[in-house]
């Protein structure tokens, strides 16, 4: 299999096939010259995380919208940029998020490093976010091995070591072919072969421009690659959130510790997340429990929260965060599992 030939069959497929992002610039020989913008490759990067290009469009529209340069991200509130990211889950991204603006500010004048070691000294920056960062922003031959990447090396070399621990070798397999003329262009081509054709079910091999180059389709084991070690069976947790709701419409909210899950957001009061949880009412008042809970699956666990709620008068004094007035109180703000207690509750006590 020779580096050229699928090296080349990719830039050429990309040339007319690059998928259309909010973040993205043409093809080199279609750009006119116009360079990516580092902030907006960061930022999709941070975001694609775990998380679909469909989810991502819309944040990353909002938040260029908002914070339009990293100094504008930097200067935010960080209870802001934690409310505009409510719903895009994995909530430590928007905490290093925060970190690595404010980093590029104070640090580097408000310009990223354009080099990857400069790239992953940066809070929040790992391997492959770094490679991304310098490929795509700076052209920089630094080799992108993400899931999609993953997928393609193991099925063009008919690898069948199983992940985590293949990850070395298809690293140097990805290695092999990344340009250097376009590194670029070639990043963001071989994680669209991934995405679009190389996909993990029913890959589209009858259109993949590396198909000749292919061991695994040659072989027939297309549909068994990568391996991957099995995963342990997530455990599942239990706890409580109180919803409470004062006679004047005000909502009682609190703000996360800033470790742990959902860290720095605003939320419900609840107990600990553990095999059983200690009940941490929030005030005294008369709890009702709703018949269902709320149902949530973290990375590591399942989530099962049971939700209780009170209607409480005027005076009422929390032991636990603050009531927030009804104006100020948008439930699209709220990290998904909190939104999930709030439609429970929200019949309960619309009317006070």
């Amino acid at each position: 299999m020779g580096k050229t030939s699928v090296t080349s069959a990719l830039l050429d497929w990309y040339d007319v096939h690059a998928r259309e992002m909010p973040w993205r610039v043409m093809p080199a020989d279609k750009r006119a010259g116009v360079r990516p913008d580092p902030y907006a490759v960061w930022l999709s990067e941070v975001m694609l995380q775990q998380t679909t290009v469909a989810a991502v469009r819309d944040y990353h529209r909002k938040f260029t919208g908002i914070w339009p340069t990293v100094a504008d991200l930097a200067a935010a509130e960080d209870a802001d940029v934690m409310a505009a990211w409510a719903g895009l889950g994995y909530y430590a991204r928007a905490r290093n998020l925060l970190k690595c603006a404010r980093a590029v500010v104070a640090d580097h004048g408000g310009a990223f490093p354009q080099t990857y070691e400069g790239l992953i000294a940066l809070p929040g920056i790992g391997p492959y976010t770094a490679a991304a960062i310098a490929s795509i922003a700076f052209d920089v031959p630094a080799t992108v091995l993400d899931g999609n990447v993953e997928r393609v090396m193991a099925r063009l070399y008919d690898e069948h070591t199983p992940l985590p621990a293949a990850k070395p070798v298809l690293m140097s397999y990805a290695e092999q072919h990344t340009s250097h003329s376009r590194p670029g262009d070639y990043a963001q081509a071989v994680m669209d072969l991934g995405a679009t054709i190389c996909t993990p079910k029913s890959p589209a091999c009858g259109i993949c421009p590396v198909r000749p180059n292919c061991d695994a389709q040659t072989a027939g084991t297309q549909l068994e690659l990568p391996r991957k070690t099995p995963k342990k069976p997530k455990p599942t947790r239990y706890g409580t959130a109180y919803i409470a709701r004062r006679a004047d419409g005000a909502w009682l909210l609190e703000t996360r510790p800033d470790k742990g899950l959902l860290g720095g957001m605003l939320g419900w009061p609840t107990t600990d997340w553990s095999d059983t949880p200690d009940p941490a009412p929030p005030m005294d008042a008369t709890w009702d429990t709703l018949n269902e809970p709320a149902r949530h699956t973290f990375t590591h666990f399942h989530l099962i929260l049971s939700v209780q709620t009170a209607k409480v008068p005027q005076n009422t004094a929390p032991n636990r965060g603050a009531f927030i007035p009804e104006a100020d109180f948008t439930p699209s703000a709220l990290p998904t599992v909190m939104q999930k207690a709030y439609n429970l509750a929200a019949a309960t006590l619309r009317q006070v």
